[in-house]
């Protein structure tokens, strides 16, 4: 059998990731499989534990192979089953459906990213995985009527070219309708930042580590300024936002969660949140647009900036594998 190549950078990086979210992933479904009443959300989330436990072991065995220390993530003494829930059912199958996204996003990208064939064939497999759980998802959220589509467009405008700058950058105020790629984007984009928010506001309702509660103060602050003006660019061209899911928090004061996990969690929406944005600005061609994703991007970099400092100074950061110091050796 030929001896099998090194894992590169790439892949280590997105074997890495992939481990520390499944922990995390695990923690998340064994509360909600402790604490859920709709038998279908359960049913949802047994498959979601399945998978994430499925997936972690994969990562495991490759770190075995390469005689590498897998990191620790979260266990279960980052999860309290005894806590009540505190979010609603609905709120945890719009937030699932989410976080495939998230997956999906991430997997293509380690996919696309490795070299070696069976690490290739892993991202697959789990890319593959993380559909079935997101038609599984989405068919549970059309079925409870709770799916928010994105804007209807005419569908009867044919193929045009611009013909005058202004559709792009207009120094007067008077700006074009959206198109369908900025308004998707807007409209994805403050999907994602509503769940973000419902889980700050609910997160922060539980925590005791008055730091930890002023960083979370912070987000929500972030988050809430970004939906306002995303939500505004859509009200001046009478197109219908995402509605907001503040109600499906629970009056709970128990942690179902670690400080850890929970801040943890913020932090990477926020990397997320950042790389979303800067899609939505390079593919938007409305100068207003494009400038409010920008700020947007800047204000959520200031975020993962505070964060980077709050995790080191509470010893929850673990330094992925780094290259030889060739000063150090010689």
């Amino acid at each position: 059998m030929a001896k099998k190549e090194r894992l590169t950078s790439s892949e280590i990086t997105g074997l890495w990731t992939q481990y520390i979210q499944n922990t995390m992933s695990i923690c998340i479904s064994k509360h909600v499989l402790a604490t859920a009443k709709d038998p279908e959300v359960l049913s949802l989330f047994k498959f979601t534990l399945k998978l994430s436990e499925k997936h972690l072991q994969m990562v495991a065995e490759f770190f075995k192979a390469e005689n590498m220390e897998a990191p620790i993530g979260f266990t279960e003494d980052d999860v309290n089953l005894n806590a009540p829930s505190l979010f609603s059912d609905n709120f945890w199958l719009i937030y699932i459906h989410d976080m495939t996204l998230h997956g999906l996003s991430g997997y293509s990208i380690s996919f696309s990213t490795s070299a070696r064939k069976d690490v290739r064939d892993h991202f697959y497999e789990s890319n593959t995985d993380t559909m079935d759980l997101y038609n599984k998802s989405i068919e549970l959220l059309l079925a409870k009527d709770i799916y928010q589509r994105s804007p209807y467009f005419s569908v009867k405008q044919g193929g045009e070219s611009p013909t005058q700058f202004s559709y792009f950058m207009d120094s007067f105020g008077d700006k074009r309708p959206l198109n369908t790629m900025e308004a998707g984007n807007i409209y994805f984009n403050l999907k994602k930042s509503i769940v973000t928010k419902t889980l700050i506001n609910g997160f922060k309702q539980v925590m005791q580590d008055k730091e930890i509660i002023h960083f979370m103060e912070q987000c929500s602050d972030t988050i809430h300024k970004n939906i306002s003006v995303f939500s505004k660019l859509f009200e001046e061209e009478n197109l219908h936002t995402p509605s907001l899911l503040d109600g499906e928090t629970t009056n709970s004061v128990e942690a179902p969660f670690s400080e850890k996990l929970m801040t943890f969690h913020v932090g990477f929406l926020f990397h997320l949140a950042a790389t979303y944005y800067t899609t939505a600005m390079i593919t938007s061609m409305r100068i207003d647009v494009l400038g409010h994703c920008d700020a947007a991007m800047l204000r959520d970099l200031k975020i993962i900036a505070l964060f980077g400092k709050l995790m080191v100074k509470q010893g929850w950061i673990e330094k992925l594998p780094e290259a030889d110091d060739r000063k150090e050796l010689n």
